[in-house]
């Protein structure tokens, strides 16, 4: 139901300690991800390599985080990198922004061309985009981007939203599995 989204070491600590089987690691530095990692090597992490600072978007890039830090998926903007990673045999997340009708139709070719495995929609609120990308893409959709209540988890889940992304702790806790 929710995919812990790792802003701050505060943030890997926690999370090292809760139920969840998965997380996102969001803003890092490039030297801090194999501490990182130690820490919640018990979870499948997914990165979003295009906001790990030190990195380039060039694919050896995208080899290098793959083949070092061995991690469950990346996550990226880019159809080049989610091609790459997925090349690489790991689980990929193309992460969209529908801001209006145009952005929508880019989009879903962005989806079509990266092959991604999932889509995370931003921003996560934008309940109607959620079922016109899964409906259109037949992907399964992870809202993010600007859930900050239950009512908005609940929404983006009734909307068709696979999971829901989130770096509000409050939200971790109240949707933490039991086991």
């Amino acid at each position: 139901m929710i995919l812990p989204a790792i802003r701050d070491f505060k943030d890997v600590e926690k999370l090292s300690r809760s139920h969840y089987k998965q997380c996102v690691i969001l803003d890092t530095h490039i030297g801090h991800l194999g501490h990182i990692l130690d820490l919640l090597k018990s979870k499948e992490v997914f990165i979003h390599i295009d906001l790990i600072k030190g990195l380039s978007g060039e694919d050896a890039a995208v080899e290098y985080i793959i083949q070092k830090y061995k991690p469950f998926g990346i996550i990226s903007t880019k159809v080049k990198t989610i091609r790459k990673a997925k090349q690489l045999g790991v689980k990929t997340i193309i992460r969209v922004f529908i801001i209006d009708s145009s952005a929508l139709a880019r989009s879903i070719s962005i989806i079509e061309q990266s092959e991604a495995d999932y889509v995370e929609v931003l921003p996560g609120i934008a309940s109607k985009v959620i079922k016109e990308v899964k409906d259109k893409t037949g992907k399964a959709i992870i809202a993010g981007g600007l859930i900050e209540t239950e009512e908005e988890v609940a929404r983006a889940h009734a909307d068709g939203a696979y999971k829901v992304t989130t770096s509000r702790r409050e939200l971790w806790q109240k949707y933490e599995p039991n086991d």
